[in-house]
Protein backbone atom coordinates (compact mmCIF):
# COMPACT_ATOMS: atom_id res chain seq x y z
CA UNK A 1 0.00 0.00 0.00
CA UNK A 2 2.92 2.34 0.44
CA UNK A 3 6.02 1.66 -1.65
CA UNK A 4 9.01 4.10 -2.31
CA UNK A 5 12.04 3.15 -4.26
CA UNK A 6 15.40 5.23 -3.84
CA UNK A 7 13.81 7.61 -1.80
CA UNK A 8 15.83 10.68 -0.99
CA UNK A 9 15.58 14.41 -0.07
CA UNK A 10 18.54 16.90 0.00
CA UNK A 11 18.37 20.12 1.92
CA UNK A 12 21.45 21.95 -0.37
CA UNK A 13 24.78 19.76 1.49
CA UNK A 14 22.53 18.48 3.45
CA UNK A 15 21.15 15.28 3.14
CA UNK A 16 18.10 13.90 5.23
CA UNK A 17 16.68 11.33 3.62
CA UNK A 18 18.79 8.53 1.52
CA UNK A 19 17.85 6.33 -0.64
CA UNK A 20 14.73 5.27 1.33
CA UNK A 21 12.78 1.67 0.02
CA UNK A 22 9.84 0.84 1.65
CA UNK A 23 7.11 -1.71 1.51
CA UNK A 24 4.23 -1.29 4.11
CA UNK A 25 1.46 -4.06 3.27
CA UNK A 26 -2.35 -3.67 3.51
CA UNK A 27 -4.18 -3.94 6.81
CA UNK A 28 -1.11 -3.23 8.82
CA UNK A 29 -0.18 -0.28 11.41
CA UNK A 30 3.41 0.45 10.98
CA UNK A 31 5.78 2.22 13.05
CA UNK A 32 8.49 4.77 12.15
CA UNK A 33 10.79 5.04 14.95
CA UNK A 34 14.26 6.82 14.83
CA UNK A 35 16.05 9.52 17.23
CA UNK A 36 14.90 13.08 16.82
CA UNK A 37 16.61 14.61 13.30
CA UNK A 38 16.76 11.02 11.58
CA UNK A 39 14.45 12.37 8.36
CA UNK A 40 10.79 10.82 9.91
CA UNK A 41 9.16 14.01 9.28
CA UNK A 42 10.51 14.52 6.08
CA UNK A 43 9.64 11.23 4.88
CA UNK A 44 6.21 11.55 5.83
CA UNK A 45 5.98 15.03 4.16
CA UNK A 46 7.01 13.73 1.40
CA UNK A 47 4.78 10.61 1.27
CA UNK A 48 1.92 12.96 1.69
CA UNK A 49 2.63 15.29 -1.15
CA UNK A 50 3.82 18.33 0.77
CA UNK A 51 7.54 17.96 -0.17
CA UNK A 52 8.72 16.98 -3.41
CA UNK A 53 11.36 14.40 -3.15
CA UNK A 54 14.90 14.55 -4.66
CA UNK A 55 14.84 11.43 -6.09
CA UNK A 56 13.22 8.40 -6.11
CA UNK A 57 9.26 7.39 -6.68
CA UNK A 58 6.48 7.14 -4.12
CA UNK A 59 3.18 4.80 -5.10
CA UNK A 60 0.41 4.90 -2.75
CA UNK A 61 -2.02 1.70 -2.94
CA UNK A 62 -0.48 1.15 -6.33
CA UNK A 63 -0.90 5.10 -7.73
CA UNK A 64 2.35 6.84 -8.48
CA UNK A 65 2.17 10.12 -6.62
CA UNK A 66 4.92 11.75 -8.74
CA UNK A 67 2.72 11.32 -11.41
CA UNK A 68 -0.57 11.17 -10.71
CA UNK A 69 -0.52 13.61 -7.30
CA UNK A 70 -4.45 14.38 -7.06
CA UNK A 71 -5.12 10.72 -7.40
CA UNK A 72 -2.89 9.25 -4.64
CA UNK A 73 -3.76 12.22 -2.58
CA UNK A 74 -7.07 11.35 -2.50
CA UNK A 75 -6.34 7.79 -1.20
CA UNK A 76 -4.69 8.80 1.82
CA UNK A 77 -5.21 10.66 5.26
CA UNK A 78 -2.93 12.91 6.83
CA UNK A 79 -2.65 14.45 10.49
CA UNK A 80 0.38 16.20 11.35
CA UNK A 81 1.82 16.64 14.65
CA UNK A 82 0.81 19.85 15.51
CA UNK A 83 -2.88 20.01 13.81
CA UNK A 84 -3.81 23.26 12.68
CA UNK A 85 -7.69 23.89 12.89
CA UNK A 86 -9.71 26.39 13.02
CA UNK A 87 -10.53 27.89 16.52
CA UNK A 88 -13.87 29.95 15.30
CA UNK A 89 -15.01 26.97 13.77
CA UNK A 90 -16.74 24.13 15.79
CA UNK A 91 -16.52 20.52 15.19
CA UNK A 92 -19.43 19.56 12.98
CA UNK A 93 -18.46 22.76 10.61
CA UNK A 94 -14.83 21.54 10.83
CA UNK A 95 -16.11 18.33 9.14
CA UNK A 96 -18.01 20.17 7.04
CA UNK A 97 -15.05 22.11 5.67
CA UNK A 98 -12.97 18.66 5.41
CA UNK A 99 -15.99 17.35 3.01
CA UNK A 100 -16.16 20.34 0.95
CA UNK A 101 -11.96 20.18 0.44
CA UNK A 102 -12.65 16.12 -0.60
CA UNK A 103 -16.11 17.27 -2.75
CA UNK A 104 -17.63 14.90 -0.41
CA UNK A 105 -21.84 14.62 -1.08
CA UNK A 106 -23.11 16.13 1.79
CA UNK A 107 -25.66 14.53 3.19
CA UNK A 108 -23.50 11.31 3.53
CA UNK A 109 -20.82 13.26 4.89
CA UNK A 110 -22.53 15.01 7.69
CA UNK A 111 -24.02 11.27 8.70
CA UNK A 112 -20.51 9.83 9.10
CA UNK A 113 -18.45 12.55 10.72
CA UNK A 114 -21.25 12.15 12.89
CA UNK A 115 -20.57 8.87 13.76
CA UNK A 116 -16.74 9.57 13.83
CA UNK A 117 -17.23 12.11 16.31
CA UNK A 118 -19.47 9.95 18.84
CA UNK A 119 -16.61 6.88 18.15
CA UNK A 120 -13.69 9.65 19.50
CA UNK A 121 -16.73 10.99 22.28
CA UNK A 122 -16.80 14.36 20.49
CA UNK A 123 -20.85 14.25 20.12
CA UNK A 124 -21.51 16.37 22.98
CA UNK A 125 -19.13 18.90 21.99
CA UNK A 126 -19.72 19.12 18.20
CA UNK A 127 -21.29 22.35 17.84
CA UNK A 128 -18.61 24.03 20.31
CA UNK A 129 -15.72 26.59 18.97
CA UNK A 130 -12.77 23.60 18.54
CA UNK A 131 -10.63 26.62 20.76
CA UNK A 132 -11.96 25.61 23.49
CA UNK A 133 -10.68 22.18 22.84
CA UNK A 134 -7.99 20.81 24.97
CA UNK A 135 -5.23 19.12 23.04
CA UNK A 136 -6.26 15.61 22.91
CA UNK A 137 -9.65 16.90 21.47
CA UNK A 138 -8.06 18.70 18.65
CA UNK A 139 -6.13 15.64 18.14
CA UNK A 140 -8.87 12.91 17.84
CA UNK A 141 -10.62 15.72 15.97
CA UNK A 142 -8.01 16.19 13.03
CA UNK A 143 -7.75 12.24 12.98
CA UNK A 144 -12.06 12.89 12.52
CA UNK A 145 -11.31 15.06 9.85
CA UNK A 146 -8.02 12.32 8.49
CA UNK A 147 -10.85 9.45 7.91
CA UNK A 148 -13.77 11.23 6.53
CA UNK A 149 -13.37 10.44 3.37
CA UNK A 150 -12.50 6.68 3.50
CA UNK A 151 -9.01 6.80 2.61
CA UNK A 152 -7.62 3.22 2.32
CA UNK A 153 -4.50 4.91 3.99
CA UNK A 154 -3.41 7.02 7.18
CA UNK A 155 -0.44 8.70 7.69
CA UNK A 156 -0.09 9.79 11.56
CA UNK A 157 3.14 12.15 12.81
CA UNK A 158 3.43 11.25 16.45
CA UNK A 159 -0.39 10.85 17.09
CA UNK A 160 0.03 9.99 20.49
CA UNK A 161 1.53 13.15 21.67
CA UNK A 162 0.13 15.60 23.79
CA UNK A 163 -2.92 12.63 24.98
CA UNK A 164 -4.02 11.63 28.19
CA UNK A 165 -4.01 8.31 29.00
CA UNK A 166 -7.68 7.53 28.44
CA UNK A 167 -7.06 9.16 24.37
CA UNK A 168 -3.96 7.43 24.41
CA UNK A 169 -5.64 4.53 24.64
CA UNK A 170 -8.64 5.29 22.48
CA UNK A 171 -6.31 6.13 19.33
CA UNK A 172 -4.59 2.93 19.84
CA UNK A 173 -7.51 1.38 19.84
CA UNK A 174 -8.96 2.81 16.93
CA UNK A 175 -6.08 2.58 15.05
CA UNK A 176 -5.75 -1.16 15.88
CA UNK A 177 -9.78 -1.55 14.54
CA UNK A 178 -9.02 0.06 11.35
CA UNK A 179 -5.94 -2.08 10.42
CA UNK A 180 -8.27 -4.66 11.85
CA UNK A 181 -10.61 -3.73 8.76
CA UNK A 182 -8.28 -3.46 5.79
CA UNK A 183 -6.92 0.33 6.22
CA UNK A 184 -3.05 0.77 6.76
CA UNK A 185 -1.66 2.84 9.22
CA UNK A 186 1.49 4.85 8.80
CA UNK A 187 3.15 6.44 11.83
CA UNK A 188 5.95 8.23 13.37
CA UNK A 189 6.61 7.59 17.09
CA UNK A 190 8.68 7.75 20.12
CA UNK A 191 6.82 5.86 22.96
CA UNK A 192 9.03 2.63 22.47
CA UNK A 193 6.37 0.78 24.86
CA UNK A 194 3.69 2.07 22.41
CA UNK A 195 5.30 1.08 19.57
CA UNK A 196 5.58 -2.67 20.69
CA UNK A 197 1.92 -2.81 21.83
CA UNK A 198 0.45 -1.18 18.73
CA UNK A 199 2.45 -2.13 15.66
CA UNK A 200 2.75 -5.19 13.13
CA UNK A 201 5.90 -4.07 11.29
CA UNK A 202 8.82 -1.56 12.35
CA UNK A 203 10.95 0.49 10.63
CA UNK A 204 14.20 2.18 12.24
CA UNK A 205 15.32 5.22 10.32
CA UNK A 206 18.90 6.41 11.55
CA UNK A 207 20.68 9.38 9.76
CA UNK A 208 18.02 8.84 6.69
CA UNK A 209 18.63 5.42 6.37
CA UNK A 210 16.44 2.92 6.98
CA UNK A 211 18.95 0.48 9.39
CA UNK A 212 16.45 -2.01 10.44
CA UNK A 213 13.13 -3.04 9.40
CA UNK A 214 10.80 -6.11 10.58
CA UNK A 215 8.24 -7.26 13.55
CA UNK A 216 9.30 -6.59 17.07
CA UNK A 217 10.41 -9.92 17.41
CA UNK A 218 12.78 -9.64 14.18
CA UNK A 219 14.10 -6.50 15.42
CA UNK A 220 14.63 -8.57 18.73
CA UNK A 221 16.67 -11.50 16.71
CA UNK A 222 18.06 -8.89 14.47
CA UNK A 223 19.76 -6.44 17.21
CA UNK A 224 20.90 -9.04 19.02
CA UNK A 225 20.23 -8.36 22.20
CA UNK A 226 18.91 -10.81 25.21
CA UNK A 227 15.68 -13.45 24.57
CA UNK A 228 12.74 -11.29 25.69
CA UNK A 229 14.85 -7.92 25.61
CA UNK A 230 11.82 -5.01 25.37
CA UNK A 231 11.79 -2.84 22.35
CA UNK A 232 13.59 0.00 23.94
CA UNK A 233 16.78 -2.05 24.62
CA UNK A 234 16.45 -3.38 20.96
CA UNK A 235 16.19 0.96 19.62
CA UNK A 236 19.12 1.61 21.73
CA UNK A 237 21.08 -1.17 19.99
CA UNK A 238 19.88 -0.93 16.22
CA UNK A 239 20.74 2.97 16.55
CA UNK A 240 24.18 2.67 18.11
CA UNK A 241 23.07 4.78 20.76
CA UNK A 242 23.35 1.69 23.72
CA UNK A 243 27.35 1.71 23.17
CA UNK A 244 27.47 5.71 23.42
CA UNK A 245 26.06 4.76 26.74
CA UNK A 246 28.41 2.42 28.04
CA UNK A 247 30.98 4.37 26.99
CA UNK A 248 30.16 7.60 28.48
CA UNK A 249 31.82 8.17 32.13
CA UNK A 250 29.45 9.75 34.09
CA UNK A 251 31.82 10.59 36.98
CA UNK A 252 35.01 11.30 34.88
CA UNK A 253 38.38 9.73 34.39
CA UNK A 254 39.71 9.40 37.84
CA UNK A 255 35.99 8.66 39.36
CA UNK A 256 36.07 11.82 41.26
Amino acid sequence: MIETRGLCREFGAFTAVQSLDLNVPAACVYGFLGPNGAGKTTTIRMLTGLLKPSAGSIRLAGVDLGAEPRRAKALCGYVPDRPELFAELSARETLRLAAGLHALEPASAARRGDGLLEAFELLPFADEPVGEFSHGMKQKLAIACALLPGPKIIILDEPMVGLDPQGGRQVKDLLRRLAQRGLTVFLSIHTLEIAEQLCDRLGVLLNGRLVAEGTPSELQERSGGAPGAGLEEVFLRLTGQEKRLDDLSLFGGDGA
